[in-house]
């Protein structure tokens, strides 16, 4: 009895450091604090790593060696280097201990993905309602008149949002119509907050990500009458969405911005040292620095940060840490990937976090990724999922081998 008691007390610390992913308005943010202490305990009392999932520690160590490496080439290292390098070491014990915990027990994704999507419905709420100034004091939840709820900035705040709307459209489309009005209800609350946060990337990951997981189910289920239930689910949440869209428009301040945000170029991408200028001059300057420049350097010498995971990693991590990066993302790609259509109780769960994650690399190219804690998550999604699927095929291989031959 009391064993049982301590794994629902455990299980729901777990949920809530889930949970406090979607506050951190302020560093270190309460999910730092709660984190280091779950994580080090998890690990101190027997949490195990296995082989499938030491890979993914190897590749982030690689990673972050890049960025201990990085410092050494600073003629001044001040505190929040320091502390950006500690931050990314700390992230990355994150998804190991992610991936750990879910191969140990797949059945704590259920309570990751519910505590995300609480998370998601409460902070997209905070966006919402201070994009409005629905209450005094509400501003602090925007940013540039963009909903950024409980975030520090809107373009991290949308693709928060993702995998929990991906969840919800997931129930929606395979669950029991009856519970489908509120899974319907999460997902308008978390398109509006996407849609407020006026990040393209938050947008395009949106959309990119709905239209991969109707496209996968629809080719993994082949019953003729479950795929005309997804395509007329689907074509009603797209309605219901346009017509939404069309009620947001109606206000000038959200149409204003709709229209400038919709340019396909803005100044800041095609101008004097803007995105894609800084884009060419930081890969002519990786040539000639291996070690990279150090964190937060970048915005430093140019106008602005890098805004390209892969440019960030050259200039933070140097080339030990972009080799490591890229490793870490194909592997991760290709693992998910083999994995994605076999019919298990974690397929579900594989599958939003490899879409989420696929959608991450594509956004990657206009915007820096690291240190999104829910980046992270999804990683550590993903390779517990493919822990499982490794135990499961050695468990069916090693059952067979016991049977005696006829």
């Amino acid at each position: 009895m009391q064993v049982a008691a301590l794994q629902m007390l455990v299980s729901w610390v777990l949920g809530f450091g889930v949970f406090l992913s979607g506050f951190v308005i302020s560093e270190p943010a309460p999910y730092e604090l709660l984190m280091v202490g779950q994580v080090a305990l998890w690990f101190l009392f027997g949490l195990r790593i296995s082989r499938t999932v030491a890979p993914l520690l190897a590749l982030l160590l690689a990673f972050n060696i890049g960025g201990m490496l990085a410092l050494t080439v600073m003629t001044e290292i001040l505190t929040e280097q320091f502390l950006y390098v500690f931050v990314s070491i700390f992230l990355a014990l994150t998804a190991v201990f992610y991936a750990a915990v879910i191969e140990d027990r797949h059945q704590r994704l259920v309570l990751i993905f519910r505590a995300w999507v609480a998370a998601a419905i409460l902070t997209g709420m905070l966006g919402i309602l201070g994009y409005f100034h629905a209450f005094p004091g509400a501003e602090v939840f925007t940013r540039y008149d963009r909903a950024m709820g409980a975030f520090q900035d809107p373009n991290v705040f949308g693709p928060f949002l993702v995998a929990p709307m991906l969840y919800l459209l997931y129930g929606l489309l395979k669950g029991k119509l009856s519970e489908a009005p509120l899974r319907l209800i999460g997902i308008l609350i978390i398109a509006f907050a996407v849609f407020l946060s006026f990040s393209r990337a938050a947008w395009g990951l949106f959309l990119f990500s709905a239209l991969a997981l109707v496209f996968i189910m629809l080719l993994k289920e082949r019953s003729n009458a479950f795929r005309l239930k997804i395509l007329m689910l689907s074509v009603a949440a797209v309605g219901v969405m346009v017509l939404a869209l069309v009620v947001a428009l109606q206000f000038e301040k959200v149409r204003d911005l709709f229209l400038a945000r919709t340019q396909l170029v803005q100044d800041y991408d095609g101008g004097h040292l803007g995105r894609f200028e800084r884009h060419r001059l930081g890969f002519q300057m990786a040539m000639e620095r291996p070690l990279g420049i150090g964190p937060m350097m970048f915005g430093k010498i140019f106008p602005e940060d890098e805004h390209n995971i892969w440019l960030k990693s050259l200039m933070t991590y140097g080339w030990v840490g972009f080799i490591s990066y890229i490793s870490l993302i194909a592997c991760t790609f290709a693992m998910g990937f083999r994995y994605l259509l076999r019919d298990r109780p974690w397929q579900p769960y594989l599958m939003i976090a490899w879409i989420v994650l696929v959608g991450h690399m594509l956004i990657g190219n206009v915007i820096d990724t690291d240190h999104w804690r829910h980046f992270y998550l999804v990683l550590g999604i993903v390779w517990g999922c493919c822990a499982l699927e490794h135990r499961h095929q050695k468990m069916v291989r090693r059952r067979i081998s016991t049977v005696e031959p006829a």
